[in-house]
This record gives structure tokens, sequence and C-alpha cells, in this order.
């Protein structure tokens, strides 16, 4: 498994949909629980897969109608990673905290 190098809002919104669902996922059940579009989705998807943190396969059952749908998973690794980068990513955009006054008129003083 390979790292991630581009880490968007689109990114983690697709590894937050992963991570808070237990089934595996096809494409547009992606697109629908991340709020991102198709054109963002099935990129981000691809370089997942190509990285390992996702495995797809496609579907089996013939008796649904309507095309094949590609199911999506985390991969072990995956998950673990996926895990990481929200925290990593939430961390980052978590406001600084103030100086305290105290510290501050401590080096007035």
């Amino acid at each position: 498994m390979q790292p991630l190098t581009r880490v968007t809002p689109a990114t983690i919104d697709v590894l937050h949909t992963f991570v808070e669902s237990s089934d595996a996922l096809w494409g547009l059940r992606v697109i629908k629980e991340s709020g991102r579009p198709a054109g963002s989705v099935y990129p981000i998807l691809e370089r997942l897969e190509s990285l390992g943190w996702v495995a797809s396969r496609w579907e089996e059952d013939d008796s649904r109608p309507g095309p094949r749908r590609r199911y999506y998973e985390l991969t072990d690794g995956g998950a673990v990673a996926a895990r990481a980068a929200i925290a990593s990513f939430v961390e980052a955009r978590r406001p600084k905290a103030a100086p305290s006054v105290i510290a501050t008129s401590a080096v007035t003083a």
C-alpha cells in the first residue's frame, strides 16, 4: 500500500463514507453519501485502488435489473490509513489555540 500524495476535502469525504459503512459500496452510493460529484468521486476511487487503499469487484448478481455495479471496499491497511488521514486532516483544520494571557504577560514583565 502506498501513501496518498494529495489529500483534498473531496478525498476525505470519500474516505469518510467508507469508514462509516460496514458494507462494500458502489460508485453511485459513494457519490450520494459523500455529497461529491461523479467527476470527483470516480477519479478518487481509481487513485485509492491504484494505491492499495481500496479493492473493487464487479457485482455477480444477474437478477438485479440494470448495469452491473462495481463494489469498492477499504483494504485492511486502507481502513487504518483512511482513519489516520481523516484524523490528520481534521487536526490540520482545527483552529490553533491563542497564546494564554499569563504567558504573554510573563514575557513583558
